[in-house]
């Protein structure tokens, strides 16, 4: 049996394209709303209302998709309101404009990810599933290493034409979308009876495994302290700050130099992806798993150490082995733990619990932050990611295969 099939390959290069589309605009958005009149404050305000509203919609969105028995059409539009976001942001400077522009850039994650995975997961087995979402995860991640390395080298040749850059950024943008007329469906019956209902997802939470009910409490833990990466960049950003780097005949201040460790990050979690999935379904999903989580609370409690810039390179390499050994890993482990009919809702449901949690876990850590120092914050998003390990090490069952 071939794992990697045309739909993996094909939802995967699809991925990696709009990935570059969408992380081109990341470390430039910021400081183009800046440049228009945005204060911090505000900035920090419109990207947690759109990405929470995003966030929960995966779940519906998911549900939909379960209900009508398709998932290409959600994939569709997803990628093509984010698509058409891009241009669209450097043609308006209101409040109002830029908050509709970045819901639509939002909510076509929201509307394409559940679907999305769901067919990722039909193209494969319980017993290779941890691979396919590993590739997958890995070629998507390897277009966000893209993006602002392009980005970069647009802003070096032509400084602040952001402008330019965001309809720049619209060319893979649509490009991803008509990749995705390429994609062959796989069939499968609706669930008809599928409660409607914008928020009824959550009712996924009383038919959902026995083993997927003991386990997730272990991810709330995790995620209700699993702040967004802004943080581990603010204070990267921090520290270097007024120091000059050089690489050969290149030179880096403190802002290229937090990008290109970002970078870093993004290339060693594209790079070992696929083989911590591929890990996943030969060992089971408990030891890489627990391994991941464990490894992000070092990462986590180095910070708080204060380290210097080699000790950064160190730090943000362990992350992105962290996230390879997490990110597509979990939604795998989901899938296994869903009948077919239902797995755009429990993709979803997940979907939409990391991202309540990611709100829940950034406010906490700017109260902490503002309180007690980078330092506690970090000390206890360690502690979190711990205990979270060890709840997973209790209850997850070293079987991955539940479901079909």
């Amino acid at each position: 049996m071939r794992i990697l099939t045309r739909t993996v390959w094909i939802l995967s290069l699809v991925s990696l394209v709009a990935d570059v589309a969408s992380e081109m605009l990341y470390p430039v958005i910021p400081v183009y709303l800046k440049q228009i009149g945005f204060s911090v404050l505000l900035i920090g305000t419109l990207e947690g209302v759109v990405n929470f509203m995003a966030g929960i919609s995966k779940g519906s969105f998911g549900a939909w998709s379960d209900r009508k028995g398709v998932r290409l059409p959600f994939v569709q539009w997803g990628y093509l309101l984010s698509a058409l976001s891009k241009p669209l942001l450097g043609l308006t400077s209101s409040v109002i404009g830029v908050f509709l522009v970045r819901t639509t850039d939002r909510l076509g994650k929201g509307v394409r990810t559940a679907a999305r995975d769901a067919m990722l997961a039909m193209e494969a087995s319980p017993e290779n599933r941890g691979q396919v979402f590993g590739f997958h995860r890995g070629m998507d991640t390897f277009g966000a290493a893209l993006g602002p390395l392009l980005a970069l080298v647009f802003l070096y040749a032509y400084p602040g034409e952001y402008k330019t850059l965001f309809l720049l950024a619209f060319i893979p943008g649509i490009l991803s979308v008509l990749m995705t007329f390429l994609i062959r469906e796989k069939k499968f019956p609706p669930l008809v009876t599928l409660k409607k209902g914008f928020f009824s997802y959550f009712h996924y939470w009383k038919r959902a495994t026995p083993n997927f009910q003991k386990v997730m409490p272990g991810f709330w833990i995790f995620l209700l302290f699993n702040s967004a990466d802004f943080f581990l960049i603010l204070f990267t950003r921090t520290l270097l700050e007024g120091q000059q780097f050089s690489w050969g005949q290149i030179k880096l201040d403190a802002d290229t130099a937090t990008i290109a460790v970002y970078i870093f990050y993004n290339l060693i979690y594209a790079s070992s992806a696929p083989f911590l999935g591929s890990l996943a379904d030969k060992m089971g999903f408990k030891p890489v798993l627990i391994g991941g989580f464990l490894l992000f609370a070092s990462v986590y409690a180095g910070f708080a150490t204060n380290p210097g810039i080699k000790g950064l390179i160190f730090l943000f390499g362990c992350y992105g082995l962290y996230a390879g050994a997490t990110e597509g890993v979990i939604k795998a482990w989901v899938s296994n733990q869903s009948a077919p009919e239902e797995r755009g809702t429990a993709l979803g449901f997940f979907s939409s619990c990391e991202s309540i949690g990611a709100l829940v876990a950034s406010i906490l850590a700017g109260f902490i932050w503002t309180n007690w120092g980078a330092a506690a914050t970090f000390i206890t998003t360690a502690i979190a990611a711990t205990l979270a390990a060890i709840w997973l090490g209790v209850h997850l069952n070293s079987n991955p295969i539940s479901r079909r």
